[in-house]
């Protein structure tokens, strides 16, 4: 069972200074008094709440999630202060080892890994430049070079990394020297290689994929054409964080498109594409504005 509240006011962002807005998320063991102390807290430094959503898994002895952005005048300058004060005032009292407080002005630095298809990598690119995605792209790896003058026509750094079987450690190696310490997150825009397990726990950020099925899947090559020799009539796809286990991660985002018999194929394809990109750019940004909550291999997402 989940149980869901959400408090809102429409789009805080449009009418107040961004660089005055924060974030607080909060994971914890649930009781009474949590969202009394956080409204106190937040008061007590002078912030007024502008958003909160808050879940449960179960109103005794749940999981307690919440998520809130307020505004205070001079955030940036008080950040650090509202961070050991929360630490010592609240978190300590309520047992919260999964806290954040950030300042919603600073954009998430992001990453993407991409093979030859283009329509995802493009459209975040495009988004980013556009505004509509809170993120500082910083750069592209690929396994192969033909991408290279689209994206650097965005004026983002393109380096091309071959990868085989034979040399897949060395260039992972390469590949972490780029990216561990430098990005919050890395997305994948349609990359067709397996991110080995010893990669992922060295790069120490999360990992987004978009997968070309409202999972779960047609495996293995030809996903569309398969579609289309099994007759389906729903094509879709699935954004989810990125583990050790194939396809198997939290899922933050799916879609789907009806599709009939008269369609090709190519056409299917095409239309897969349209549904990859919208299911990608949501699922990156509700993750850049910290709306995604991660338990075990599950997510809240407060979008």
């Amino acid at each position: 069972m989940m149980i869901t509240t959400k408090l809102s006011r429409p789009h805080p962002s449009d009418t107040l200074p961004q660089a005055e807005l924060g974030r607080l998320i909060v994971q914890c063991a649930d009781r009474p008094g949590i969202i009394a102390a956080i409204s106190g807290f937040l008061a007590k430094h002078e912030a007024n709440i502008v958003e909160s959503d808050q879940s449960t898994t179960d109103p005794e002895s749940g999981h307690f999630f919440l998520r809130m952005v307020f505004h205070r005048k001079d955030l940036a300058g008080h950040l650090d202060e509202m961070a050991a004060s929360f630490a010592s005032d609240v978190a300590e009292q309520f047992g919260m080892v999964e806290w954040s407080l950030t300042d919603a002005a600073t954009p998430k630095r992001v990453a993407i890994m991409v093979s030859r298809y283009d329509h995802c990598l493009l459209d975040l690119l495009w988004r980013a430049r556009r505004g509509e995605l809170p993120v500082d792209i910083g750069l592209v790896i690929s396994n192969h070079a033909d991408l290279a003058p689209q994206v650097r026509a965005f004026g983002v750094p393109f380096v091309h990394i071959p990868i085989n079987k034979a040399n897949k450690p060395e260039a992972e190696a390469q590949q972490l020297q780029l990216l561990r310490g430098n990005f919050d997150l890395v997305v994948l825009a349609r990359y067709m290689q397996i991110l080995s397990g010893d990669f992922l726990e060295q790069l120490d950020c999360p990992v987004i994929n978009i997968h070309h099925s409202f999972l779960p899947a047609f495996v293995g090559a030809s996903p569309y054409l398969q579609a289309k020799t099994r007759g389906v009539k729903l094509i879709g796809a699935t954004a989810h964080y990125v583990t050790v286990d194939l396809d198997e991660g939290p899922i933050i985002e799916q879609d789907v498109a009806r599709v009939s018999h008269h369609e090709t194929a190519a056409s299917l394809e095409r239309r897969g594409a349209d549904v990859e990109r919208s299911v990608l750019s949501r699922a990156v940004l509700w993750h850049c504005e910290d709306r995604v909550l991660r338990l075990n291999n599950s997510t809240v997402v407060f979008a």
